[in-house]
């Protein structure tokens, strides 16, 4: 069966893209120099982070970004290295290799594979919605810990001793001044110019100044550590070979936690992209796109990459309508890596260090655990043990997101195996709220009205069965029961059991059983379940009105 215009789009959206003029490309393609300038000096920059030739971090900006582009559904985000992935491959091969070995060009072009791989599969069968179980507490910390580990890592660099310890530091030579110089100069800049350009490529401005000052001063020739030779050329080809299985085995997790990260720093992307353009955020479309960039960057022997928060705003503030934008960015990356590459010789790796700190420091934001303590105590000591976790056991960083995670899902079951359950009674507003909090009269005399604020589940039912049991042994003259059940959405084969056994338990003590505002779902489950028959003890009300008007009015409307 042929496709359609529209179902071609959906699986390849470049198709959609917008026929160019000169208006259109002149617009985007001063979007795209202004992000290029700003991706080439982060991509050695966040090379340098995760371990990797520094030239692959330029590699990682050119054909990850296009792919990118042609393949998501957000076409306007900037892919390409960022910080985080960089730091998880360098926590997740730590162990395995010597950081800058053909060993270690293997395995990260394998955690990019891999990362890839998986992210494509989730977007091809739909299953997006599964890397909605991380939720923001557990991002926060994360990120938060995250932010300061790559701080610390980029301190040695900054105030020039790289290569030693804080001990030898204190009984070794003298830190090179001027590398803290560099250092300290760049990040003061680069700080200016964040709070009051945003949108000035303060970065390769930055970086050429302060390459030109190094080259004036022979800051090489005199032992300085700076970027040094770049191979100039489009990346080729590249086929990391077989591994191992027991080595296949240890990247599993790295990979899966490099997914999920760059699926969160894609989300927070995306959300405001398509929230401008007044879309629908398809994310299922862009895990299929982050996924084939991926793959595109581990062909290109370079690194995982993901979705820049700081490049997309950018490249969103400088006017980007449409992918002819990161088309425009690519082409002068190209341009870069074939001609310009020997101009990032005489950059102080100072200044790299500064640029990864300062990309960082926006990122930690210790009053954020002060506001979440306020909204919910239980979030907060989520977030904060994902934080001390995740630098507690560093390098293995993505332990403290799995601690995180499953404390998550086990203060999400513990509240679902314990669901609100109150006694309601008719507040002075006409509604019906809990009767102990507002110190309401019950009803009708000899009656019990509860409500329970959840479904009626595996999970729920026994808890609902207890409540129920408890209150007919402490009042044995009730004559009625009622449960207003318009919040139980679903019913599934344990629920109806568990109703099942409620309503024979009710009957047997003669006490007659109220049901008010069963939605049809739940309705439907009990009647296939032939729960629902009609009989001297039962009776079913439509709406809570119906209810009140018989509860109150002696069960004449019943």
């Amino acid at each position: 069966m042929a496709l359609n215009r529209d179902q071609l789009v959906r699986w390849l959206p470049f198709l959609g893209w917008p026929r160019p003029d000169r208006a259109l490309l002149a617009g985007e393609a001063m979007a795209g120099i202004t992000v290029a300038l700003m991706v080439i000096p982060q991509g050695v920059a966040y090379a340098a982070l995760a371990g990797m030739p520094l030239v692959t971090g330029i590699y990682a900006s050119l054909l990850p970004a296009l792919i990118g582009a042609l393949f998501s559904a957000s076409t306007r985000l900037s892919v390409g290295p960022t910080a985080l992935s960089s730091l998880l491959v360098s926590a997740s091969l730590g162990p395995l290799a010597i950081p800058g070995s053909a060993e270690w060009v293997m395995l990260a072009v394998w955690l990019a594979l891999m990362a890839g791989a998986i992210q494509l599969v989730l977007g091809l069968g739909g299953f997006g919605w599964v890397l909605r179980l991380v939720n923001s507490p557990v991002l926060m910390g994360f990120t938060q810990a995250a932010s300061v580990l790559i701080v610390l890592s980029q301190l040695p660099a900054l105030f020039g001793f790289t290569g030693r310890s804080f001990g030898q530091l204190l009984h070794g030579a003298a830190p090179d001044f001027l590398a803290i110089a560099f250092g300290l100069g760049s990040l003061a800049a680069l700080w200016i110019a964040k709070r009051h350009w945003s949108r000035f490529p303060a970065a390769m401005v930055v970086v050429g100044a302060c390459a030109a000052i190094s080259a004036a001063i022979d800051y090489a020739l005199n032992g300085g550590a700076v970027v040094g030779t770049l191979p100039s050329g489009l990346p080729s080809f590249y086929w990391p070979g077989l591994l191992p299985i027991d080595t296949f085995g240890a990247l599993m997790l790295p990979a899966l936690m490099v997914t999920l990260v760059s699926f969160l720093e894609t989300a927070s992307s995306a959300k405001v992209d398509n929230a401008r353009a007044g879309k629908l955020w398809n994310e299922n479309q862009d895990l299929i796109g982050q996924g084939l960039s991926k793959i595109a960057s581990g062909l290109s022997g370079a690194f995982p990459t993901s979705s820049s928060f700081s490049r997309s705003a950018i490249n969103l503030y400088a006017g980007a309508q449409t992918g002819w934008a990161t088309v425009g960015c690519v082409l002068l990356i190209g341009a870069a890596l074939l001609w310009a590459m020997p101009l990032l010789y005489h950059v102080p790796q100072a200044v790299l260090a500064a640029i990864v700190v300062i990309a960082m420091l926006g990122l930690v934001r210790p009053g954020q655990f002060v506001s979440l303590w306020r909204i919910s105590r239980v979030e907060a000591a989520v977030a904060f043990v994902t934080f001390v976790l995740t630098i507690a056991t560093s390098p293995s960083i993505y332990w403290g997101v799995l601690a995180g995670l499953l404390m998550s899902l086990a203060h999400y079951m513990y509240r679902h195996l314990h669901p609100r359950i109150i006694e309601v009674g008719l507040h002075p507003d006409g509604s019906l709220r809990d009767r102990q909090v507002w110190q309401l009269p019950p009803l009708a005399p000899r009656l019990h009205a509860l409500r329970m604020d959840a479904e009626l589940d595996f999970a729920t039912a026994s808890t609902l069965e207890r409540a129920i049991t408890v209150v007919l042994a402490e009042r044995p003259d009730l004559t009625d029961l009622c449960l207003f059940a318009q919040p139980i959405n679903r019913i599934d084969v344990t629920g109806a059991e568990v109703f099942g056994s409620i309503r024979r338990l009710i009957e047997s003590r003669g006490v007659r059983l109220h049901l008010s505002g069963l939605k049809l779902p739940a309705q439907q489950v009990l009647e296939r379940a032939g729960l629902l028959t009609a009989g001297p003890m039962l009776f079913i009300y439509r709406t809570d009105s119906d209810a009140l008007a018989a509860l109150t009015g002696g069960f004449d409307a019943a």
